[in-house]
Parts: C-alpha cells; structure tokens; sequence
C-alpha cells in the first residue's frame, strides 16, 4: 500500500532515461514543497506546482550531471 509515490518516481525515470533523458532525483527540493505540490495534485488535480518543481529538478540534473 505504502510506497506508490516512491515507485512512480522510479518508473518517471526509467521513462526518461528510455527516451535518453536524464532522471531526476529531486534532491534540492524543499520537502515541504514537494509535500504541498503533491498534496495539491492529488487532492484538487492541479500540477502546476509540481511542474514548476520538476521543470527546476530536470534543469539541475542536465546542468549538474550533463
């Protein structure tokens, strides 16, 4: 039961890494606004705050590792 957001994450990368682009590992995110984007798309459907996290998140990882 516990562990779907931990598996998503997984599976999004392989997705990425698939299509030849790099996974994401969300480590400079505050943990209290990723709770709150996720909060906010699970409960009102509405991703733009998780957007905007993994717009930042994607742009880290090619800039740091690529």
């Amino acid at each position: 039961m516990d562990g779907n957001k931990r598996t998503a994450r997984i599976v999004s990368n392989a997705i990425l890494i698939n299509e030849k682009y790099c996974p994401l590992s969300f480590r400079t995110v505050d943990s209290i606004d990723y709770k709150k984007a996720m909060l906010l798309f699970y409960e009102q459907n509405n991703i733009s705050s998780f957007k905007e996290i993994f717009i930042n998140q994607f742009e880290f990882a090619v800039n740091t590792y690529f």
